[in-house]
């Protein structure tokens, strides 16, 4: 039966057109009742789309999408508590906040990248609230990752200040294995530009000899 429902979804999607780039093969629609906007989705992000990844998995199109109601800021301090770069002076897409302190403000993007790094530890940058903040954050469409933090697991597996030495690509191609590393050339080993926590020879993930940075899945 999941063989043949998949089928069906797959048909399905090659009749509707995705609202943001306008090609065919969108799977996701809109939950809003009545609202048959569809999206694939890559294109979530640009179109300004939510989806919740709990419960029923809902997703939603830029104007039905669940909004962020936050209290007028106790401090006028226009700046991402993650990567202190400017924010929006206004809730958005793009720009989220804490629903607990009403005060720290932080780019989508970066909160996302805070959320999969965190995992069960994941909580409010600022007041360092967890519970509601978790919550708020899923209903928002932030992805969580149940596991340890990242930079716990990383000290676990190695001594603090030991660089990452081995490729972590789902099929590793290189003759002298995963821990083979070569000074330059396809065995070259490229770490994770955002984390540092994992790494893959040149060769496995097809990064050309100009490609200085690279993001593991986690990124």
């Amino acid at each position: 039966f999941l063989v043949e429902d998949t089928r069906h979804v797959i048909k399905e999607a090659a009749k509707k057109s995705c609202f943001v780039c306008y090609k065919m093969g969108a799977s996701i629609t809109c939950c809003e009742m009545g609202c048959d906007r569809t999206f694939h989705l890559p294109c979530a992000p640009e179109g300004q789309c939510v989806t919740q990844y709990f419960g029923a998995y809902r997703s939603f199109c830029w104007e039905h999408r669940p909004q962020q109601a936050l209290q007028t800021r106790p401090s006028q301090d226009n700046t991402c508590s993650i990567c202190l770069d400017t924010v929006e002076n206004k809730i958005s897409y793009k720009t989220m906040g804490c629903p607990a302190c009403q005060d720290a403000r932080f780019h989508r993007q970066c909160i996302q990248r805070l959320a999969l790094h965190a995992g069960i530890g994941f909580q409010c940058p600022r007041c360092l609230n967890q519970d509601p903040f978790m919550m708020e954050m899923l209903t928002m469409g932030i992805r969580l990752s149940k596991r340890p933090p990242s930079w716990e697991s990383v000290q676990e597996v190695r001594p603090l200040g030991q660089r990452h030495g081995r490729c972590d690509a789902g099929m590793c191609l290189c003759p002298g294995g995963r821990e083979h590393t070569e000074e330059e050339g396809p065995w070259q080993l490229r770490l994770c530009s955002s984390c540092a926590a994992e790494g893959t020879h040149r060769h496995c993930s097809s990064l050309g000899n100009s490609t200085y940075s690279w993001e593991c899945k986690t990124c």
